[in-house]
């Protein structure tokens, strides 16, 4: 049985209008006409217009029940003050677009762009080629040939984007608006965070393949999941829900259950169907968090869901369905789970053609401001209750939370909760610099007992890449020469105190030229290591 079919345009003031009386059926009136075609059944014709067009919409609407009475007819008035300007009537169609309440896994949709004003007409092409209108482009044209043919003719255009560069230029405010919500609107200042950012929305926009997110425990694998998803549901991407499943807490047989499911008296204590976590992300998204801490039986279980969108209950011989998009996260190195045996290598691979690594609180210590102001806002949401900080205190805060001495091992969970013990205690709802010098107390004390190592900035100096092929002797010994160039004032004085010692046994001695040396070593310089 097909599917209803729903169209959606713009009223033509011009090309629709036509004086009362049979002549007007001998005129090509591309609203009318869409209904008039034997090969495209609308069910819905959802008709946009303007304030002033109210007589002309009657007519329209009295004349398409007259050709097509199965078709059902939404009149929406959107009222622009001047069809012709870009930004107004692009914000009004977004609004109407986002409001709009679509059903794509139910429905077709065709985005008629043949009526309206020019402007009107790109918007339209703009707003489905962005997915805020789930459907195909419908055109119309007037009959060719011979003869009167008031139905014209018709045809629908699936987007293929590499032809249509030349108008397919966005808003600036458009183009930045998914990156921005994934970010949840902070304004993030990390450079390759940023990066990252961008891409994985490209990604997820223009891919249903699995997401890999690295990173340590609490660099916010889980909320970035989570913004994912809804930026995907905005864009009428999915449709079902998002299914957080935490996979270090699923152990042995009841890891299966409540992945997969399972049949009533399947094991003992099953006295009912369960129908599994991959069953409830069905037309949605599923997180598997800490995916290496599965076994490899579930894996490989995993592995055929993700391929076949198919699995096999817990004592079931049936199969059931579940298409689901899949965002993987870990704090683990999958690849050196897959060299010792402990992560099966084919699932990897599927995993792996979309990975990105999360950098911790630590490696981002420039957006520790950002998310200050970002979790005091949660907080007022929360509780009710705007709290601020007075000039002093907040200085002080930053300069503690962005030096050496804050190693964050929690990272954003750390900050989070930092920011929320800071909030409660403030007096006045004012954070003042008693309430942050007593949460700098809290905070060593609690990185000191867990055993938490200081920053030694190095990350931030060197990048990830140069981290990795650095040995810890060197790293020792590097991390001991930024901390003496940070507390001097020059090159030469940095240079005296690092080889205070041997610089006695030397007739002659060169220690700026010696420190130099052996920072370039590193790809440094005495203004990078100075700056930092």
């Amino acid at each position: 049985m097909p599917r209803p079919l729903t169209v959606i345009g713009f009223l033509g003031s011009t090309l629709d209008a036509a004086k009362f009386g049979p002549s007007r059926w001998q005129k090509w009136r591309p609203t009318v006409g869409i209904c008039m075609h034997e090969d495209l059944r609308v069910d819905r014709f959802v008709l946009l217009h303007g304030e002033r067009h109210d007589r002309l919409a009657d007519q329209v609407v009295e004349d398409i029940r007259t050709v097509s009475p199965e078709t059902t007819v939404e009149r929406r008035t959107l009222g622009f003050t001047n069809p012709w300007d870009f930004e107004e009537v692009y914000g009004k169609l977004l609004d109407f677009a986002r409001a709009f309440p679509f059903e794509p896994e139910r429905e077709d949709y065709l985005v008629h762009i043949t009526t309206g004003t020019h402007v009107i007409q790109i918007c339209l092409f703009l707003l489905t080629e962005a997915r805020f209108l789930p459907g195909r482009l419908l055109q119309t044209q007037p009959a060719r040939g011979e003869g009167i043919n008031p139905a014209g003719e018709w045809g629908a255009i699936d987007l293929d984007l590499s032809r249509y560069d030349s108008i397919a230029t966005r808003f600036a405010a458009a183009a930045a608006e998914g990156s921005s919500f994934l970010k949840s609107g902070i304004d993030t200042r990390n450079a390759a965070f940023n990066r990252m950012i961008d891409e994985i929305e490209r990604v997820a926009l223009r891919s249903r393949t699995p997401l890999l997110l690295m990173g340590p425990t609490g660099a916010g694998k889980s909320h970035l999941a989570r913004r994912v998803y809804e930026l995907k549901r905005q864009k009428h991407q999915v449709a079902g829900p998002f299914v957080e499943v935490n996979c270090a807490t699923l152990r042995g047989e009841g890891a299966m259950s409540a992945l997969f499911g399972h049949r009533k008296g399947a094991f003992t204590g099953a006295v009912s169907d369960r129908p599994g976590l991959l069953r409830a992300a069905d037309t949605g998204m599923l997180f598997l968090d800490e995916i290496g801490e599965l076994g490899l039986d579930e894996q490989a279980m995993i592995l055929r869901a993700i391929e076949d969108k198919r699995f096999l209950p817990v004592g079931s011989d049936k199969e059931v369905a579940s298409d689901f998009q899949l965002i993987a996260g870990t704090n683990r190195d999958l690849s050196a789970a897959v060299a010792r045996g402990a992560f099966r290598d084919d699932l990897y691979a599927r995993l792996n053609l979309w990975t990105f690594t999360l950098p911790g609180l630590a490696q981002r210590r420039e957006d520790i401001a950002p998310n200050l102001d970002y979790e005091l806002d949660r907080h007022a949401q929360r509780d009710g209750q705007r709290v601020t900080f007075n000039k002093e205190a907040r200085a002080r805060y930053l300069t503690f939370a962005t030096g050496p001495e804050a190693p964050w091992p929690g990272n954003f969970r750390d900050l989070a909760a930092s920011i929320t013990r800071m909030a409660t205690l403030a007096p006045s709802a004012r954070i003042d610099q008693e309430t942050v010098d007593q949460e700098i107390t809290r905070l060593r004390r609690l990185w000191s007992a867990s055993g938490a190592p200081a920053d030694d900035g190095l990350a931030a100096l060197l990048g990830d890449e140069a981290m990795a092929d650095l040995d810890p002797f060197d790293r020792v010994q590097l991390a001991e020469v930024v901390r003496v160039c940070r507390t001097c004032r020059s090159l030469s004085e940095a240079g005296r105190t690092l080889f205070s010692a041997s610089r006695t046994r030397r007739a002659s001695s060169n220690d700026a030229d010696r420190l130099r040396k052996y920072l370039q070593r590193f790809g440094l310089d005495w203004a990078m290591v100075a700056a930092a």
